[in-house]
């Protein structure tokens, strides 16, 4: 019988604070054969992490593994000297962490520190290290793997170091890699070449991985197997098809409900939140975790005992569950979403931006000095937006999103062009000589929750300070009683106007932000990336809220995203951007389905979808993005392009491809060309739920 690359047993994990124990991870277990990749999912505080960083026994000062069993190979970590850890860590086992430069040093050329982990752990020569670190950087598709070798990491995109990272893990070809979010801060493009490239570099060397993530759709395209973790505890195990298809735990199924999937409808079958909120270690509560938040909760069931993983269906198929109600439950029931929404029918155009352009002039040498360049931002962007519309602006990073989203609030003016707000003209009108009320009438959602409120103030007094600057209200009574109303729209309890932002979680901090942004009546939200720091069950949940608000306000929302699954669900219009251009826009269902403008059709493939009856074709976009620096003449995605024809994509203007329906494609491509194409993400009927 083949031995486990790794087996956890009955692992029991502690952090020891002022306040005592903190239980982080009990009566964990976990099997991962040679060459298989476990997915490791669930929302943030679960515990993911603690276990890598357990296998790793990186815990720190105040963590301790309490009871249980992690054998490598056979075995037990626990009985290894200092010296024995060390040497098995970046040779046999290796980590790569959400963040690459929490790996790499900023002081150190990439080439030092690469042949430094083969010096370290292989005794080999500095010239026999260099050669196979410059062989990795290769295999890992980096070009000019000698310029790498000589840069310092502040030199390379955050794909590139990424990239790097992973060759430093590979480097001694370990037996398990640990991969811990390894591609959240990364474009979907990039984030798809990354992940092909880790299956690939995994499956020559029969490298064994576990890929701890919050996304099920890159569980989905990347793992054999798949471990659902709540609150510290292992609560679903088995093959990704098992999992997927015949889930066993109320936990999972909230998950999956949570995810927008290719052709949900946002009023037809809305997103369904997995209600309250993962209970702090201190306040798990007897029998089930997941019980206060389970649809399925019995009491006097699954509050009396501690409940263990129990098997599920045949023995061979290593499924299991922490559930005592398996059997009891429906898991083939339609999901009970409530009332039907009628769809909001938007009115007239409230926002146009017509040919706006923002340049900037930058210096190529130290200190200001050397030849001045431009960095054309934004060029010829050109879109309106109507009432009660939610317009997705999409794009990888650097493609001039934010840039445009800067000049709309007035952080920039613009070059030339316009930005009109019915009657107002904003592009050239700075934020600090717009009056309260233009300034009310756009507003913005953050993406990050934490940095947006203010510690020292409580979340009511944040909302009323609002409320002054925008001179709503006539009297403070006025302004108490419209952000108590503020708090009911955002759907927090009245209560919390008296709590402190580091007693919220990230959603109800999210929450507040929408508040505040809602508070002055705007016309126009600008949402960037609202949703993309928060775990699947809050994204749901505040995706919803969105919608239920613009439907009562009839605002018009901008929704800048990255992820195209929340942009099919969430918009009516799409503008898909590019080095500061327009290259497609249209009707959210015409963008998502043929034509394509072929940078659309990459966008589309890149997407991790949860959902084993979606099948996609595979274009892994190769290269990374130009510098707006050296812009070339025609077409800005020729060099990415696999439909490039030389000497016409190359040069001249880009003819826009008017496809009908205000859906309009920025190609050489001829009109029988583009409608030829096959669609990128097809859905396959879904079989007969077992009985």
């Amino acid at each position: 019988m083949t031995q486990p690359i790794l087996e956890i047993e009955d692992l029991n994990i502690s952090f020891y604070t002022r306040r005592g124990e903190i239980p982080a991870v009990m009566d964990f277990s976990m099997t991962v054969m040679p060459g298989e990749t476990m997915g490791l999912v669930g929302e943030s505080g679960c515990g993911k992490s603690t276990v890598s960083l357990g296998i790793m026994r990186y815990l720190g000062k105040n963590g301790r593994i309490k009871s249980g069993k992690i054998r490598f190979k056979g075995r037990d970590m626990a009985e290894m000297s200092e010296e024995e850890l060390r040497e098995l860590r970046g040779s046999a086992i290796s980590m790569v962490y959400q963040e690459p430069m929490a790996s790499l040093n900023p002081a150190m050329k990439i080439g030092r520190q690469l042949t430094e982990v083969l010096t370290v752990h292989e005794s080999i020569s500095e010239a026999e290290a260099a050669k196979r670190a410059a062989e990795m950087l290769d295999a890992v598709r980096l070009p000019d793997p000698d310029r790498i070798m000589g840069a310092y990491p502040h030199q390379l995109s955050g794909g590139q170091q990424q990239r790097v990272v992973i060759s430093m893990a590979l480097l001694s070809r370990p037996a398990l890699l640990l991969l811990d979010e390894p591609t959240t801060a990364l474009d979907v493009t990039v984030e798809a070449g990354i992940v092909d490239l880790i299956k690939d570099l995994a499956r020559e060397m029969g490298t064994s991985m576990i890929f701890v993530s919050h996304n099920l759709g890159l569980i989905l395209e990347t793992c054999d197997r798949i471990t659902v973790m709540y609150s510290g505890e292992a609560v679903e195990e088995g093959d990704i098809e098992t999992v997927f298809n015949r889930m066993r735990h109320p936990y999972t199924q909230g998950l999956l409900r949570s995810i927008p999937v290719p052709g949900a409808d946002k009023y037809a079958r809305p997103l369904v939140a997995i209600p309250g909120q993962l209970p702090l270690p201190h306040e798990r509560p007897q029998g089930c975790n997941f019980g206060p938040r389970c649809a399925h909760f019995r009491d006097g069931v699954c509050n009396v005992t501690d409940i263990h993983m129990l098997p599920v269906g045949d023995p061979g198929e290593r499924h299991r569950s922490r559930c005592l109600r398996i059997d009891e439950i429906d898991w083939s029931a339609p999901i009970d979403a409530g009332a039907v929404a009628e769809a909001i029918e938007p009115g007239d155009v409230v926002l146009k931006v017509d040919h706006l352009k923002k340049h900037y002039a930058v210096s190529t040498g130290m200190f200001g000095g050397g030849d001045k360049r431009t960095v054309k931002a934004n060029e010829e962007v050109t879109f309106d937006a109507r009432e009660a519309e939610t317009v997705a602006i999409v794009g990888e990073s650097g493609c001039g999103k934010s840039t445009f989203a800067k000049v709309l609030m007035g952080l920039e003016t613009a070059t030339s062009g316009e930005i009109r707000l019915g009657n107002l003209e904003l592009g050239q009108v700075p934020v600090e000589k717009r009056g309260p009320q233009t300034v009310s009438q756009v507003q913005m959602v953050f993406q990050n929750p934490f940095d947006t409120l203010n510690p020292s103030m409580t979340v009511g007094d944040q909302i009323i300070r609002v409320l002054q600057q925008f001179e709503v209200g006539d009297s403070d009574a006025d302004r108490e009683r419209r952000m108590l109303e503020l708090l009911d729209m955002v759907k927090l309890p009245r209560e919390f106007a008296r709590r402190m932002p580091r007693q919220l979680s990230g959603g109800q901090k999210q929450r507040i932000g929408i508040a505040r942004a809602f508070a002055g009546r705007p016309r126009l939200v600008v949402a960037d990336e609202p949703v993309s720091a928060l775990d699947v069950s809050v994204q749901a949940a505040v995706t919803k809220l969105l919608t239920d608000i613009q439907r009562e306000s009839r605002t018009t929302m901008l929704f800048i995203s990255h992820d195209l699954g929340v942009v099919r669900y969430l918009s009516d219009r799409v503008v898909v951007m590019y080095l500061g251009r327009i290259m497609e826009q249209g009707r959210t269902e015409d963008i998502f389905a043929p034509p394509y403008h072929p940078y659309t059709e990459a966008l589309l493939s890149a997407v991790p979808i949860a959902d084993t009856h979606v099948k996609k074709r595979h274009i892994v976009l190769e290269g990374e993005l130009p510098s707006p620096l050296n812009p070339l003449p025609g077409c800005p995605f020729q060099t990415r392009c696999k439909y490039m024809m030389p000497g016409k994509c190359d040069r001249g203007e880009v003819p826009v491809r008017d496809m009908g329906k205000g859906h309009q494609i920025a190609c050489h491509l001829t009109m029988e060309e583009l409608n030829a194409m096959e669609p990128v993400i097809i859905v396959e009927d879904a079989p007969t739920a077992p009985e």
